[in-house]
């Protein structure tokens, strides 16, 4: 009975317990807010806006939902704590306030919110909040313009500068996690045919709405939504919609008592989902017309690099002669001339679209380079002088039009089309010497004149097709590339060789004619099918030809008609590619992961038209890849990506030309190379905080090569070299990157961002010198420290920088490295003083301590400065007067220890000079076409 008693007892104090908790559970999830959204002028209800509830400590979302027909919105089921309050309506700016619940206030009512639209906001700031900088979708990372300090005036490039984790250097190169940005769009579209600095130097930043971070998939992935591993660093500039409508430019001239010059025409007219630009540059200085990334945009060299589907294909046949690249990287004196028009729009209620760019553009570069060497050949050492003179001219052009069409409400078409043409002349004088543990061994003097005309086209079709079943797609991409170069050039060589008594010498007096052709047929066929609500297969195939041929001639001078047979070639390169694969996705809340593999049949023939010898190559490539991505919220996600490439040979490692263009440095080919395999790694995290305004990012790649291919060189007692392309088995050559950012508002030091970043690259290499395998470490580190502050029409002020520790050593010679500690920054800044008076500074430093490789420390500092009146209402009238490199430390000079090599550069180049230069930007916009 007692037993009975306290049982029953039990039970009750557990009923009680049971209760109580139930009831104190109930409590805590019992918290709710509510309010009315609605319009700060028109005085109407805001429906379907945007409610979020976030956490206070680290922006995760707690709850979201919509406000109704009348407004209002109730999210309940909140627990106590601190939380953000985030509003957002499209064309409204978004709203933001922080509140707490607790026990004494377990209900919080924001009554009426009043949203401003964009267009009215102008200048005015929204009372208890402000937008946030970031936000982070799937892949992307998107910046609110509106939430940085805009000066009157400033373009894109000014605002890429405030957002965290990017970096732009004082050429308009931009790096963000670890990557050249290698393409920058405006609303989605190529813009005067994706030149950077004409987007980030020209557009207004305050036309921006949002500036938008991401790794750009290939067509047929960003319609699959299946990562295929080719993306593409990429900035999107999306526009206010109150910007679209309307026209906008500037107007510069500038000249200084030096001779140093510059001028720049821009205008574009915007009409809605219309737009027209034309423009025009010219300049002597170096900072006009000469976009950080022409070599993709201008690719019509001799080589085609074929990488479908994981399988690098290499069919390089170079020019023996020197080729203008027409590039300018701050060596020398250059003359640039460029002009261009874009037009793009959009039509038959958005099922069409026209995108057109046409650039002409010429470069002159003048200068001379002198460079040491020292080699420390195993029991020897080889030093080198040399001195070159040029004078390099191009002329290049350019058309692109894109063409895309919806021909159904599940099927588009894409057609893409570009031609290229392009003329250049060199014109350089070499003067070497050598000499072998201090003997002279010889000297050298050539002089190299060649004029090449280039051509290349460029055209595919890109059809999708949706099925009725969701995820089950269709895609079909056919794509020609045609290039041609036809040079004709002079080579005067004499070498005079002191190892044989009397010196013995050896002239060469030639003319040379190259006649290069390739063309380059592929197709893919991709289809994805859902196996089910989470997983989808995409499979895909395709076939792929390149038929290539390469005319080289060689004549004497003396005898122009009579061919030199042995420096002399024709040679026909055909391929045939059968290449297919198939991946798996998986998508299920939060997560995305994929893998799959690619393999490709290939089919190699070469036929000598002077022998009709011919050599065939038959092999087969696999290419793994894998994705995975977590988005722990919308401020915070995690990357892994793996991409597996072979790479084959190319024809300058098997079988290269005889050449006498440099007989100090002969190259032999090797036909018994095998192929080597790439295996690459990427890791990147992102999270963002919107209270603090705290950001922090990780990044980091380590890519390593198995049976890589090494450079065999041995050299003689006359201080020539032969070198030969080997297989190290064995041995894997790697190369990395790594690094953090990490950056906040200091709320308590005027709105001051400080920012801490670490960043770390490397590699790994093999080569051989005088048969003795060596293998090179080189690795530089260090520590870069950020500040900014950015205060409207007061102060703009931006510092990075910090100390390095580089490394250099090599197995064959590990006495003598590079290794030691330097340092580098920048600094760029803007005072505003009274009267509408500007001052500020672009500026950067650089310092090398002294190495076992080289013995004296090396520091520069480049201090350029100026000041600025503005005029009119606007301050779009300004009148600068620029002084560059005020110290005259510009040197041209450089030193790199590589494997047994140790280098150093000393090239002309532009120094201290002053400009004085009038720059007029106008505007005229009305509002846009508002969104439904």
């Amino acid at each position: 009975m007692t037993t009975n008693i306290l049982s029953m007892k039990q039970t009750v104090l557990l009923g009680i317990l049971l209760t109580f908790f139930a009831l104190g559970a109930s409590a805590q999830n019992g918290y709710s807010v509510k309010g009315t959204i609605g319009d700060s002028v028109e005085k109407i209800k805001l429906r379907t806006s945007a409610v979020s509830v976030l956490q206070a400590k680290d922006s995760i979302l707690v709850k979201f939902g919509f406000t109704g027909a009348d407004g209002n919105f109730a999210l309940n089921g909140l627990r106590k704590g601190q939380y953000i309050l985030l509003v957002s309506c499209p064309d409204y700016a978004d709203y933001v306030e922080m509140f707490s619940l607790d026990s004494a206030n377990q209900a919080h009512d924001f009554g009426k919110i009043s949203l401003q639209l964009r267009s009215r906001l102008l200048k005015e700031v929204i009372i208890k909040g402000t937008a946030s900088q970031m936000k982070i979708k799937g892949d992307t990372t998107e910046f609110n313009a509106k939430a940085f300090v805009i000066q009157p005036n400033a373009k894109v490039e000014d605002l890429l500068k405030q957002l965290p984790g990017i970096t732009v250097d004082k050429d308009g190169k931009i790096t963000a996690e670890g990557q050249t940005v290698s393409k920058i769009l405006v609303d989605g579209e190529e813009f005067f045919g994706d030149d950077p600095t004409l987007v980030t130097r020209n557009i207004r930043a305050d036309m921006v709405d949002k500036i938008q971070l991401y790794d750009k998939k290939s067509d047929q992935a960003a319609f699959t939504g299946v990562d295929d591993g080719k993306t593409q660093k990429t900035i999107n500039v999306k526009l206010r919609e109150d910007k679209k409508k309307g026209v906008f430019g500037k107007v510069q001239a500038g000249d200084g008592p030096e001779g140093i010059y510059q001028g720049q025409l821009l205008f574009n007219a915007f009409q809605n989902k219309e737009k027209f630009s034309v423009y025009g540059t010219i300049g002597n200085n170096g900072k006009v017309g000469l976009s950080w990334d022409d070599n993709q945009k201008y690719g019509t060299g001799d080589a085609v690099d074929v990488n479908d589907n994981g399988v690098s294909v290499n069919t390089q046949s170079p020019d023996d002669l020197d080729v203008f690249s027409g590039l300018y990287f701050g060596q020398g004196f250059p003359l640039s001339r460029m002009a261009g028009v874009h037009y793009d729009t959009k039509f038959d209620n958005d099922k069409q679209s026209v995108n057109a760019n046409y650039k002409i553009e010429s470069l002159t570069l003048t200068g001379t380079t002198d460079v040491n060497t020292q080699n420390n050949i195993p029991g020897s050492i080889l030093d080198g002088g040399s001195d070159q003179s040029y004078n390099n001219s191009m002329t290049r052009q350019k058309l692109g039009v894109i063409y895309q069409v919806k021909l159904d409400t599940s099927s588009n078409l894409k057609i893409s089309v570009d031609g290229t043409l392009k003329n250049s002349t060199t014109h350089n004088i070499y003067t070497s010497a050598d000499t072998l543990n201090g003997a002279l061994v010889n000297t050298q003097t050539r002089h190299l004149d060649n004029s090449v005309d280039q051509r290349a086209f460029n055209g595919s079709a890109f059809y999708t097709k949706k099925f009725k079943k969701p995820g089950r797609t269709l895609s079909i991409l056919v794509s020609e590339s045609y290039s041609q170069s036809k040079a004709n050039g002079t080579l005067q060589s004499d070498i005079t060789y002191y190892t044989s008594q009397p010196p013995a010498d050896s002239v060469v007096n030639e003319l040379k004619t190259n006649n290069l052709q390739s063309s380059v047929f592929n197709t893919n066929f991709t289809y994805s099918e859902p196996l089910s609500k989470t997983v989808t297969m995409v499979l895909n195939y395709g076939i792929g030809t390149n038929n290539a041929s390469a005319n080289r001639s060689t004549f004497e001078q003396s005898a122009p008609n009579v061919l030199v047979t042995g420096l002399s070639s024709d040679y026909i390169f055909n391929q045939f590619l059968n290449h297919g694969g198939a991946i798996l996705n998986y998508k299920k809340g939060k997560t995305v992961f994929n893998f799959g593999t690619h393999l490709t049949v290939a089919q190699f023939h070469q036929v000598d038209e002077f022998t009709n010898d011919a050599m065939n190559r038959n092999f087969l490539d696999w290419a793994p890849q894998a994705h995975f991505e977590y988005h722990f919220s919308q401020m915070k996600s995690i990357q892994f990506n793996y991409q597996g490439t072979t790479t084959q040979p190319t024809l300058e490692q098997l079988q290269p030309l005889t050449s006498d263009v440099d007989k100090l440095n002969i190259i032999v080919g090797n036909p018994n190379l095998t192929p080597s395999f790439t295996n690459s790694f990427n890791f990147n995290y992102r999270s963002y905080k919107v209270v603090t305004d705290q950001f922090f990012g990780v990044y980091g790649n380590y890519t390593f090569i198995t049976n890589p291919i090494a450079n065999h060189i041995n050299y003689n007692q006359n201080g020539g070299s032969v070198s030969q392309y080997f297989n190290v088995p064995g041995k894997a050559s790697d190369t990395y990157y790594a690094g953090f950012n990490f950056g906040r508002k200091i709320p308590a030091l005027g709105g001051l961002n400080l920012g801490l970043g670490f960043n770390m690259n490397g590699s790994n290499n093999y080569n051989y010198t005088n048969d003795s395998l060596n293998m090179s470490k080189n690795y530089t580190l260090g520590p870069i420290l950020i500040i900014q502050m950015f205060k409207q029409k007061k102060i703009e002020f931006g510092f990075n920088g910090g100390p390095t520790y580089t490394v250099g050593e090599t197995s064959l010679q590990p006495n003598v490295n590079n290794n030691g500690w330097g340092a580098r920054g920048g600094v760029d800044g803007t005072i505003y003083l009274p009267g509408k008076f500007q001052v500020g500074t672009y500026s950067d430093f650089q310092y090398s301590a002294a190495t076992e490789s080289f013995h004296q420390s090396y520091s520069r500092t480049n201090l350029s400065v100026f000041i600025i009146k503005t005029f009119l209402k606007e301050d779009n009238l300004m009148v600068e007067l620029w002084g560059n490199d005020l110290l005259n430390q510009q040197s041209g000079f450089s030193r790199v220890a590589q494997n047994n090599m140790i280098t150093q550069t000393i090239s002309n180049t532009l120094k201290r000079y002053f400009m004085l230069t009038i720059n007029y930007d106008f505007t005229k916009m009305a509002a846009g076409v508002k969104q439904q």
